[in-house]
């Protein structure tokens, strides 16, 4: 709904003052419905995305096996089918071992971090000492 303009170059400056209030009202509601609407939005496509890259993951969760499948019987025209499956699991295996100790030192890398809440402590800590020392 577009709302009429009239030209307020006549009215006296103690009306417009007195319409400042209502302005400002105005002003914020407007303000407060548009970011309203972008969160609504921004929500919705969040929530889509979300929605599209969880199918994407199941996807891709149901063609690993299909890959591993695929080494499998490529491997087993050289050798034995069974020789060909334990060589597909040991590179599994490495792997999986590989990435777990690139995380596990990831980690470790968090964990000698310096916490922001732990150096705002210890600011505290040193002022309240600093305050008792004075005394």
């Amino acid at each position: 709904m577009r709302r009429g303009y009239r030209d307020r170059a006549d009215d006296s400056l103690l009306t417009l003052l007195g319409d400042l209030p209502e302005l400002v009202r105005n002003l914020v509601t407007a303000e407060v419905e548009a970011a309203k609407a972008w969160v609504r939005r921004t929500a919705k496509d969040g929530l889509f995305g979300s929605l599209w890259f969880i199918i994407t993951l199941f996807l891709l969760f149901w063609a690993i096996p299909v890959l591993l499948a695929f080494g499998i019987i490529g491997l087993s025209s050289w050798w034995p089918a069974w020789v060909a499956a334990l060589a597909v699991f040991g590179f599994l295996l490495l792997g999986a071992v590989i990435f777990a100790l690139l995380g596990l030192m990831r980690f470790r890398k968090i964990v000698k971090r310096k916490n922001p809440a732990q150096a705002v402590a210890t600011d505290v800590r040193l002022v309240k000492e600093a305050g008792n020392d004075e005394f």
